[in-house]
Formats: structure tokens, C-alpha cells, sequence
């Protein structure tokens, strides 16, 4: 049976953390909430040292400094961008293996897709609560090889990559204006917008080295999580703990085809759409003509070929106590 297991219950009272704000998640909440989060942290004895981001990438380098300087305990204020740098950095540091380091979320950004999974609150207050609590989980990564420049790249995933359109709504809302001021329904209208403006792929892809696709796509998603483009649930049966990543392949479609499924996709019966094929592995394979964009946790970088590889159980985690409970 596959079952995420809770790995163990830490004791907060005597952890210093080390806390990284990304100033620009969700529209620069994580600058102006940072005085009620750090006030809400002391209020709940939670010791802590906090620094700004100041660029893409920083949070890569704090947390390789931080580690390098003692610490082994880090919440990241910001939204699945911010996590996918801090998850980058416990790899690129050699200090300590990467779940020597517990890694803990408040969530500041605009799709939230990784807490989602692990049952984390958006509110302030109870995401603090959860680290007091100190349940933690080991959950698997994906190591990502793709191409940009012409030269192999890697990079670590901690939920949900795609290609095809998912990584053209992308493309098109860090291009656009509108997300800035209208938050998710400026989401919302970019992915209306590229859906019609999409262009079908053509597509191999491989799972444990089996060929099971060979013709056009319209997206593809892979991970380890369920979740992603602000809530929807593009891998409703992926399981973190599981040692497998899902992949969620959608052949060519219709506009009329989405619209009245619209909410299989947000309530994980996305795969009772007739185009819309499902596979699990340990690895994957993507290649495309053209090169297709990829997308890693919400952040673009270069082109298919692509390869994800999972690394079991390799991140150590503060998740909710209604995620122990489901257990």
C-alpha cells in the first residue's frame, strides 16, 4: 500500500532557526508581513535570526552559509520559488547530509502549492503553531537534468515540473503585469490567455526506460506532490514518501473539453478526463520537437531534454498535525 509516514516529532524549545525572507513573494508580502511573522515567532519562543533575499538565487546562498555556519533548523518565509532555492541549497552544500536539516514554511507567495500537500496552513498563526509542534517528514526530491545554452543543467524539485502549457502560463505571468496587481485571478487570466495561444508538441516520454508516449502533447506534469498552479491538482495520487514520481500527461484538447471538467481538475479527478493519461516511476524521460520550456516548483528554466530522478525520502520537513492525523 502506499502510505506517507511521519518520521519524527523535534523539540523546538532549544532550536535556534534560521530564517530566509524572500521580500517579493506575493507581491511583497514577504516584506510587509515579516514584522507580524517575527512578532508571532517571538510570541511563541521560537528563537530565531532572519535575512533578506536581495536577489534570484540568494536564498540558494544563504542556506549553503547557513548550514556552514551551524545551522541545522531554517523556515523559509515566501512562496514554492523560495522553497525550491532553499531545497537547491541543502544539495549544494557538503557540510551535512541534506535531511540533517529540517526545513519549515510560512507561506508568503501567491500559489502555495507545496504546502497544500503536507496540510500546512496559509494563516500566519497555525503555520507557526505546526513548527512549535515540531512534526517532521522525510520526502522525496526530484533531481531535474535539463538543457539551457547547450549545456546539461541540474537542479532540485521539491514538488510539481511541467512543460508543454504549464510552462507557458508561466512564461506568460513573470512576462505580465497583471498578476502583480490582481494576485490569483491575474493567474487566472494568463492561463485563459495562453491556452489559446498554445501550440501542441510533439512528444516522447519514458518512464523506468519504457517509451510510453510518442505524438503530440498539450502539458505534462511530474513529481512528488499533488499540487500545483494555485490549487490545481495535476497529480492527485502522488504520494511524497513513496519513492515514485507520477506523471500527469494531457493530450491535444479543446476549450470546450476543459470547460465542462473544469472542476475535476481542482478535485483530483482529473484523470477520469478522457485525455488525460497517468504513469508513475522512478525515472523520467521527456524529449521534444522543439525544445519545449521547462518548469521547476514555478520557476522557469531551459529546455527539454529533460530527465527527473528520485532521490527517496531525501528532505526532512515541518508538516501539519492534520497530516499526522491522516496517517
Amino acid at each position: 500500500m502506499r502510505q506517507e509516514m511521519v518520521d519524527s516529532h523535534i523539540d523546538t524549545h532549544n532550536t535556534k532557526w534560521f530564517v530566509i525572507v524572500n521580500p517579493t513573494a506575493g507581491a511583497g508580502k514577504g516584506l510587509t508581513d515579516y514584522p507580524l511573522i517575527s512578532k508571532l515567532l517571538r510570541d511563541n519562543s521560537i528563537a530565531h535570526e532572519a535575512v533578506f533575499t536581495e536577489h534570484k538565487h540568494h536564498a540558494t546562498e544563504l542556506t549553503v552559509s547557513a548550514i556552514d555556519s551551524g545551522y541545522r533548523d531554517i523556515i523559509v518565509v515566501g512562496g514554492d520559488g523560495t522553497l525550491h532555492e532553499v531545497i537547491n541549497g541543502l544539495f549544494i552544500q557538503r557540510t551535512v547530509a541534506p535531511d540533517d536539516v529540517t526545513i519549515a514554511v510560512i507561506s508568503a507567495g501567491t500559489g502555495n502549492d507545496w504546502i497544500r500537500m503536507f496540510g500546512i496552513p496559509r494563516r500566519y498563526s497555525e503555520a507557526i503553531r505546526a513548527i512549535k509542534e515540531g512534526y517532521t517528514f522525510l520526502q522525496d526530491v526530484a533531481e531535474v537534468t535539463y538543457e539551457e545554452a547547450k549545456y546539461q543543467q541540474r537542479r532540485y524539485m521539491a514538488n510539481v515540473a511541467g512543460i508543454g502549457f504549464d510552462a507557458e502560463v508561466l512564461r506568460r505571468t513573470q512576462q505580465s503585469s497583471i498578476k502583480r496587481h490582481l494576485g490569483r485571478s491575474g493567474y487566472l487570466w494568463c492561463l485563459i490567455r495562453s491556452f489559446f495561444g498554445h501550440k501542441d508538441t510533439g512528444v516522447k516520454v519514458w518512464v523506468d526506460d519504457r517509451l510510453i508516449y510518442n505524438n503530440l502533447l498539450f502539458s505534462v506534469a511530474m513529481g512528488v506532490g499533488k499540487y500545483n498552479g494555485g490549487g490545481i491538482q495535476q497529480l492527485p495520487d502522488a504520494v511524497a514518501d513513496d519513492g515514485l514520481l507520477d506523471i500527469t500527461l494531457i493530450r491535444p484538447l479543446h476549450w470546450w473539453h476543459v470547460l465542462f471538467r473544469i472542476r475535476r481538475i481542482f478535485n483530483g479527478q482529473i484523470y477520469s478526463i478522457g485525455h488525460v493519461m497517468h504513469a508513475r516511476g522512478s525515472k523520467i524521460r521527456i524529449e521534444s520537437t522543439p525544445e519545449t520550456p521547462l518548469e521547476i516548483d514555478g520557476e522557469l528554466y531551459g529546455d527539454t531534454p529533460i530527465e527527473c530522478r528520485v532521490l527517496h525520502r531525501a528532505v526532512r520537513v515541518i508538516v501539519n498535525r492534520s497530516f499526522v492525523e491522516k496517517r
